[in-house]
């Protein structure tokens, strides 16, 4: 009985082992498992709506400001250097007319007082050959002798020389004033002088370098353009002499000590195409760039200042500006629709800068534009709007001014 147990009870604890695990495992599987909820998952994008706006595009060039007229001072007759103005310095300012530098004048004052003394003896000359003549014509006539009396008669070959030595002498006394008038150095213009080059007692002859000026009245600006700006443009022609277009422009500078805003104008093209650079040149136009004249009341301008110049061009009207980011390489933009998922809008693109964007079809006012960057756009993705996107969006709009029918920033 002992042995009985002993075999029979170990046996019927594996068997009974084995029923319970199959039983769970049965149970296990007629078990029907909980239903999961699928959660949909959106991507979070920054958006900007699309807003239209009509405008005046303007293109940004750059160029240093050079004086219009420039003056390399040279002396034209010689003899030493007696007076130098206070103002003939490098920086200095002079008016119209006002002496430079006087070149010692007494030999060229004593020149013209010979001058105009033998002018008079030769007028006294040519006063007694006529009387002469006059003379000779009333004793032909006293004399009752017929016909014309011949030339010798007349004493005409003695007249001639004698009006001709008149007007060799009054020559003779133009150059002697001119000469006189060339010691006295002056510019028919309003100026600054750029360089000095000569001082009291030294001895210049002609063609000697005295000195650089330039007039203060005007200053100019050279900005290249290529033939993608100009077609934003309403340039005046370089060969048209009425000067009726005249886009304005916007100078700016900044660095170096220099800083501030000017008004110009365009005046004219060069109507040249540089032939390694491929653009051509307007040329802006400040007037009174030094503030001196009482004709602006804009700051100094300064010769020789690297400028910015934003120029106002053609008007559009009706055109989406938004940031150069949102625009895909294939001419489309990202577009979040009013049940927040993703479209891809075909637009037609007006014009494109390294900050902004024009686009003139494909979006319509209101829509909102993804400005956030999707590796792999899919029509139809389920997208979250930010709210609160931030200044960044804005912000990637500054840098490019746009400016209005007014000239006012917009």
């Amino acid at each position: 009985m002992r042995k009985f147990a002993r075999i029979i009870l170990p046996v019927g604890l594996i068997a009974g082992s084995v029923l319970i695990v199959l039983a769970l495992v049965n149970a296990a599987n007629n078990r029907t498992p909980d239903k999961v909820a699928e959660i949909t998952r959106a991507l979070l994008v920054d958006t900007i709506p699309a807003k239209m706006d009509s405008l005046n595009l303007s293109v940004v060039s750059q160029g240093s400001v050079r004086p219009r007229t420039e003056t390399v001072l040279v002396a034209e007759v010689p003899g030493k250097i007696v007076k130098v103005a206070p103002d003939f310095v490098a920086g200095g300012f002079f008016k119209k007319g006002e002496m430079l530098l006087q070149i010692d004048p007494s030999d060229y004052e004593a020149a013209l007082k010979r001058a105009q003394a033998n002018l008079a003896s030769k007028r006294a000359q040519y006063a007694d050959q006529n009387a002469r003549s006059e003379q000779a014509m009333k004793d032909w006539k006293n004399l009752g002798k017929q016909g014309e009396p011949s030339d010798l008669t007349l004493r005409k070959p003695q007249l001639a020389e004698a009006l001709a030595g008149v007007k060799s002498a009054e020559a003779d006394v133009q150059k002697a004033q001119r000469d006189l008038d060339r010691t006295r150095i002056s510019l028919p213009y309003d100026g600054l002088v750029r360089s000095k080059q000569v001082d009291v007692g030294q001895y210049v002859g002609p063609g000697t370098t005295l000195g650089v000026t330039f007039s203060i009245a005007t200053a100019e600006i050279r900005l290249p353009l290529s033939s993608t700006d100009i077609a934003y443009l309403q340039l005046p022609s370089a060969t048209s002499l009425e000067g009726d277009n005249r886009p304005p422009v916007k100078l700016t500078a900044e660095g170096s000590g220099i800083s501030g805003q000017w008004d110009a104008e365009i005046i004219r093209t060069e109507g040249v195409i540089d032939e390694s650079s491929r653009v051509i040149y307007a040329v802006a136009e400040v007037v009174d760039p030094y503030a001196v004249l009482g004709e602006s009341t804009q700051a100094e301008l300064k010769v020789g200042t690297f400028v910015r110049a934003e120029i106002e061009g053609r008007r559009v009207e009706n055109v989406f500006v938004l940031p150069r980011s949102v625009l895909r390489s294939d001419n489309t933009v990202l577009v979040a629709n009013e049940q927040s998922n993703l479209e891809i809008s075909p637009v037609e693109v007006l014009r494109s800068e390294p900050m902004v964007v024009y686009i003139s079809q494909g979006i319509e006012e209101g829509d909102q534009v993804i400005a956030t960057a999707i590796d792999v756009p899919i029509p139809g993705m389920k997208l979250t709007i930010n709210e609160k996107p931030g200044d960044s969006l804005q912000s990637s709009l500054d840098g490019t001014q746009i400016v209005g029918a007014s000239g006012e920033q917009q």
